[in-house]
C-alpha cells in the first residue's frame, strides 16, 4: 500500500462481477468502491491514472470497471487539449505526412498533439495505457496498431475515444477506423505493368501480418490472374516495408537467371532500395526493370526516374481519423463503428515502360 493511499485498501475483497439481474451499466463509483473494499476517491484515482495506487487495488479495481462496463459521463471527463497519436513505427516519411494530417486538425482546433511509438508492437504497452488516462486527451489515434481488449476497456471507462488509422489486422466491428483502398491499388498498379506488356511482374510485400500489406498483394494476384498470367511464387518476396528490405529482396529477384521485367514494389521505400540493387547490377529503370510503389511519398516525384506509385492519400486519411476522433469525443456523440475507407489512384511517372525487346 503506498503512504497516500485509503487504509480501506487493505480490506480482500474478492469482484463480484454483475448478474443478470443487475444492468452491467449501472455501477456507480460507489458500488464499484464498496465492491472492490476501497474508498471512491480511491476508484477516482485508478480512473485518473494517479501513480499513487497499490498494483493490487488497481487490478482489483479495474476489473470491476470492464466486469460493469463502466463509462465515466463525459460532462465528469475533463479533457487536455492533446490528441494522443500512436504509431507502430516511426521512422520515415511516411509517418511525416501522418503527422502533418493529424496537425492541421489539431491546429485548427486548439490542440496539440503528443507522438508515442509502440517500438514495432502492433499493441502499445499496459503503461501507454495509463499514461493516456492520466492525460485525458481529446482522443486517441493508433496508426498500423491496435488495441487489446483491457486497453480498450481502460479507454472506453475513462471515455477517451480511439480511432484506429490503416489497421494492421481486422480491427474489430466496434472499432472506428479510416483506411485506404489497398486492394485496388495493388490491382491497378499490376494492371498498368500488365498493359504495357510485361508478363514476368515480380512484387515485394509487406509485413504479413498487416492487413494492407495482405490487401495489395490480394491485389496483384487478382491482376495477373484476370489477366491469364501465372502466380509464380518465385516472385514473390515478403519484405517489411523498409528500404533495405527492398534493397536485399530486390537484389534476390533481379539476380535470377530468367529475371521479372517488372516490379511491384508494395511502398515506396521498398521500391527506393530496388532502385539502388537495379543500378548495383547494372540495369536501368524503367528500360531493362519497370518499378512501382506505393504511398507516392514526396520523395517519389525527385528520385530519377520519377517513380510510377499508387497514391495512398496519407495526409487525408489522418485528417480524417482526426476529425472523427473528436466528433466521438462530443458530448452528445456515443462511439460508434465507423469504418471508412479513401481511394487510392495509380500515378504514372517515368519509372515504367515496356518490357526489354524479346522479353
Amino acid at each position: 500500500m503506498t503512504p497516500s493511499e485509503p487504509a480501506e485498501t487493505r480490506t480482500e475483497h474478492r469482484p463480484t462481477p454483475p448478474t443478470g439481474d443487475r444492468p452491467a451499466q449501472t455501477a456507480t463509483l460507489a458500488e464499484i468502491a464498496r465492491e472492490a473494499g476501497v474508498s471512491a476517491p480511491t476508484v477516482s484515482k485508478v480512473l485518473n491514472g494517479r501513480a499513487d495506487v497499490a498494483p493490487a487495488t488497481r487490478t482489483r479495481v479495474e476489473a470491476l470497471l470492464r466486469a460493469y462496463g463502466y463509462r465515466r459521463r463525459r460532462a465528469e471527463a475533463t479533457r487536455s487539449p492533446l490528441i494522443d497519436l500512436v504509431f507502430h513505427e516511426l521512422e520515415s516519411a511516411w509517418a511525416m505526412e501522418v503527422i502533418r494530417g493529424v496537425e492541421n486538425v489539431a491546429r485548427d482546433t486548439g490542440l496539440s498533439v503528443v507522438l508515442s511509438e509502440s517500438a514495432g508492437r502492433l499493441t502499445p504497452g499496459r503503461t501507454w495505457a495509463d499514461q493516456v488516462a492520466a492525460r485525458r486527451p481529446h482522443g486517441v489515434i493508433l496508426v498500423l496498431s491496435g488495441l487489446d481488449e483491457s486497453q480498450r476497456a481502460l479507454l472506453t471507462s475513462r471515455s477517451i475515444p480511439f480511432v484506429v488509422m490503416d489497421p494492421a489486422g481486422d480491427p474489430g466491428a466496434d472499432v472506428p477506423s479510416i483506411g485506404a483502398t489497398n486492394w485496388q491499388g495493388g490491382l491497378a498498379a499490376t494492371r498498368h505493368l500488365v498493359d504495357l506488356g510485361h508478363r514476368r511482374i515480380g512484387a515485394i510485400s509487406g509485413p504479413p501480418q498487416m492487413m494492407c500489406s495482405r490487401a495489395r498483394i490480394d491485389g496483384y494476384r487478382a491482376a495477373l490472374e484476370t489477366a491469364g498470367l501465372p502466380v509464380e511464387q518465385e516472385l514473390i518476396k515478403t519484405g517489411d516495408f523498409h528500404h533495405e528490405a527492398g534493397y536485399r529482396l530486390g537484389r534476390e529477384l533481379l539476380s535470377q537467371d530468367d529475371r521479372p521485367t517488372a516490379v511491384f514494389a508494395g511502398n515506396d521505400l521498398q521500391a527506393l532500395g530496388l532502385y539502388e540493387a537495379a543500378r548495383e547490377l547494372g540495369l536501368r529503370i524503367p528500360e531493362d526493370v519497370s518499378v512501382v510503389g506505393f504511398d507516392d511519398l514526396p520523395v517519389a516525384r525527385w528520385v530519377g526516374p520519377p517513380l510510377t506509385t499508387v497514391r495512398q492519400p496519407l495526409m487525408e486519411m489522418a485528417e480524417a481519423a482526426a476529425r472523427l476522433v473528436l466528433e466521438l469525443g462530443r458530448e452528445e456523440q456515443a462511439q460508434t463503428a465507423t469504418r471508412v475507407e479513401l481511394a487510392t489512384s495509380l500515378v504514372v511517372r517515368t519509372s515504367t515502360g515496356a518490357p526489354p525487346a524479346g522479353r
